[in-house]
């Protein structure tokens, strides 16, 4: 038996292949985040020579800006604390760095001639194997204050759930 199409099935029929066709192009847009390298915490004056936000979340896809707010610093990565097979990157000092996250997983980072007083900082991209590299990471060898600095870091990954 052959079903004749009203016109209201034909429209809900064209509007259903519409969506089903469309749906790919709804995706999530890439955020570009900043990170201020400070001489100063904005909200803690005690605080010196930080980045601002210090741990940051961000979705592959996303980009990190490391802005020079004050002069005399600059972001690398901190060898051992990134994901397998991932370079990371190297900026200069007084130079905005970015860093766009395509792999999921731990990204240490600090500023090469604050590091030892504390000048460090994490990037979190999020997705499957995000926490894969956390023991390696939190491995590393630290000098100074960068290691009161990480031990207080790898406790706030703890209270957020993700370790």
């Amino acid at each position: 038996m052959t079903r004749l199409m009203t016109r209201r099935t034909m429209l809900a029929t064209s509007a259903a292949a519409a969506g089903l066709i469309a749906a790919p192009a709804i995706v999530r847009a890439a955020t570009t985040h900043e990170v201020q390298m400070l001489n100063q915490d904005p909200n803690d004056r005690r605080l010196r020579n930080v980045y601002s936000p210090r741990i940051l979340q961000v979705m592959p896809g996303d980009t990190v800006r490391f802005l020079p707010t004050d002069k005399g610093h600059n972001s690398v990565t901190v060898k051992g604390m990134t994901p397998d097979g991932v370079d990371g990157w190297n900026g200069k000092i007084n130079q905005e760095v970015s860093f766009t996250a395509e792999t999921p997983g731990l990204y240490g980072h600090q500023c090469t001639p604050h590091a030892a007083v504390g000048m460090v900082g994490l990037i979190i991209v999020e997705g499957d194997g995000m926490m894969a590299n956390l023991e390696a990471a939190q491995g590393v060898r630290q000098r100074g204050r960068a290691k009161q600095a990480w031990d207080e870091i790898w406790a706030e990954v703890a209270e957020m759930g993700l370790s």
